[in-house]
């Protein structure tokens, strides 16, 4: 190895164990409560209040979305964290919401699911004008923001509490899923098969506040952790053709 890349090679490494050790976790300092949750312009800060965004173990309570002339989609694609940045950044979402869903236990705390013994998995709530962005956007944002190979956790997060999945809300979300998914089984740069399941949107529950907006309170190690975890270098090796 020649002594210009050493310091790469070295940097990489020290990135990756980090990531690995963060995992999906909040720091010490956040999981008391000891930092402020700061004010973010765009997607997810008055809305996400009105939307019943309240400490962890409950559920989601959303205005009446028709009259609002909103729509509700929910997508799991392991660690909550790194579900939200894509979603947020796209016009038209009104709100992205970390929390839990498809388990049979009412309302899960973040150290009772992050064990592994509840059913639930990690998930996103998003509330989206579909005027302006459509459920198919939704789900290509989706595709292309996790591993749909891997049932059993997702990158460095292991276990059934990391699984991916599309919740639908109507049976037109559930037909649009399932050939968006036919398509990219088809189409797409994958050569295992496609696992994520697509099943009937479940209670959602809302995850402790300090897991909101993570990406953007705690952008320095929310970033160790997107690298770390594998997550980062696998989507942009997947979809580097694009």
């Amino acid at each position: 190895m020649s002594r210009q890349l050493l310091p790469t090679a070295l940097l990489t490494l020290v990135l990756l164990f980090a990531g690995l050790l963060i995992g999906c976790q909040p720091s010490e300092a956040n999981r008391n409560g000891d930092v402020a949750q700061t004010e973010q312009p765009g997607a997810s800060s008055d809305t996400r209040a009105q939307a019943g965004a309240r400490p962890g173990g409950t559920e989601l309570s959303t205005p009446d979305l028709e009259s609002e002339g909103l729509a509700r989609a929910t997508f799991a694609g392991g660690c909550f964290w790194c579900m939200e940045p894509p979603f947020e950044r796209l016009e038209g979402v009104v709100s992205v919401t970390s929390g839990y869903t498809d388990g049979p236990e009412e309302a899960p705390t973040y150290n009772e699911v992050s064990s592994g013994q509840t059913g639930h998995t990690e998930a996103v709530e998003i509330l989206y004008n579909p005027d302006v962005v459509s459920y198919d956007e939704l789900l290509t944002v989706f595709w292309r923001a996790h591993d749909p190979t891997d049932l059993g956790g997702q990158f460095a997060d292991r276990g059934s509490q990391y699984r991916p999945g599309i919740y639908t809300h109507t049976e037109l979300q559930r037909e649009q899923a399932e050939a968006s998914k036919a398509a990219l089984e088809a189409e797409g740069p994958f050569d295992k098969p496609i696992v994520t399941p697509i099943k009937p949107a479940q209670p959602f529950w809302i995850a402790e506040a300090y897991h909101q907006d993570y990406y953007k309170t705690n952008p320095t190690p929310y970033q160790r952790y997107y690298q770390g975890s594998g997550r980062k270098g696998f989507l942009e090796r997947t979809w580097s053709a694009d």
